[in-house]
């Protein structure tokens, strides 16, 4: 089972970046494919190279613009060619050179498996952020577990489930693209899992960093449940992330009405493709511990 690895990079972390590829050559028995896609950017030259005897070798894509996270994966993908397909942050790196030997194994044996999201880990040893574990009950990091999303940055994921279901949504451009994934590969049968085997650092950064996170986090989130959620679930999900919302931003009303924009703007726009899932998904999604309304 061959393993490839996608890493885009806007080329502003060359050291970083080098680290992610050197990360990805130097796992035991792996071979692997790294495939660094230049997002509307040059990609920087690396010093990163196989080990000698090995089969792992290095391409690079350049995207003439910044397409975005999802666009951007899709394209890496296109030029892999293997099994399962790696994606890896450019400021991340693997904690282990066993990482592709575990997800090799478990892809090659369990033929419903589509995607492992890997357990980050702050390099600095923090505590971690909540929102690495993708699932409601976070407490314990260590704990693997079925789930219904994924880290799109740390992860494995089949090739042939993620062509099946049409790869990423690009229109996201940022933000919860790996959600939709996830849940149209769970209309089709297959399992995501929490592997808290796999490690991946990566520095603890918040994401609201970005610009834009509050305008593409509520458009999107608007867009995802118009393009996957039964009508009844779709009230009822964005309903809830309303009051969620308030809740967690209450006295930010920059934040807020950042927010409120990307939601309205994501009601008013196209969401793409409308698949919305059996209600038998949506069961299997209770029973997973994450009904689709939150």
């Amino acid at each position: 089972m061959k393993i490839s690895c996608v890493i885009l990079t806007m080329g502003n972390r060359v050291a970083e970046l080098n680290r992610a590829v050197e990360s990805a050559l130097n796992q035991v028995d792996g071979d692997v494919e790294v495939v660094i896609v230049g997002n509307g950017a040059d990609v920087p030259e690396v010093s990163a190279t196989p080990p000698e005897g090995s089969a792992a070798v290095v391409k690079s894509i350049r995207l003439e613009q910044n397409t975005g996270i999802p666009a951007g994966r899709n394209r890496g993908v296109e030029e892999c060619s293997g099994d399962v397909v790696l994606f890896l942050d450019d400021d991340g790196w693997y904690a282990s050179q066993k990482v592709v030997a575990h997800v090799r194994d478990r892809f090659a044996t369990e033929p419903d498996l589509a995607v492992l999201s890997f357990r980050v880990m702050d390099p600095e040893g923090g505590t971690g952020q909540r929102r690495h574990v993708p699932r409601l009950r976070a407490g314990d990091p260590q704990r693997s577990s079925p789930v219904t999303t994924f880290l799109g940055g740390a992860s494995a994921i089949r090739r042939s489930a993620f062509l099946q279901v049409g790869g990423l949504p690009e229109k996201f451009f940022y933000a919860h693209e790996e959600t939709d994934l996830a849940w149209r590969l769970l209309g089709e049968g297959y399992r995501i899992e929490y592997d808290a085997e796999t490690v991946m650092y990566h520095p603890q950064v918040p994401p609201t960093r970005h610009a834009d996170f509050y305008r593409l986090n509520a458009r999107n989130r608007v867009w995802l449940a118009r393009r996957n959620l039964p009508w009844p679930l779709a009230v009822l999900y964005l309903t809830n992330w309303i009051v969620l919302t308030l809740i967690r931003e209450r006295g930010t009303s920059g934040a807020l009405k950042a927010w409120f924009a990307g939601f309205f703007e994501g009601l008013r726009s196209p969401a793409g493709e409308r698949r919305p899932m059996v209600w038998r998904t949506a069961w299997r999604m209770v029973k997973l511990g994450r009904p689709p309304i939150v």
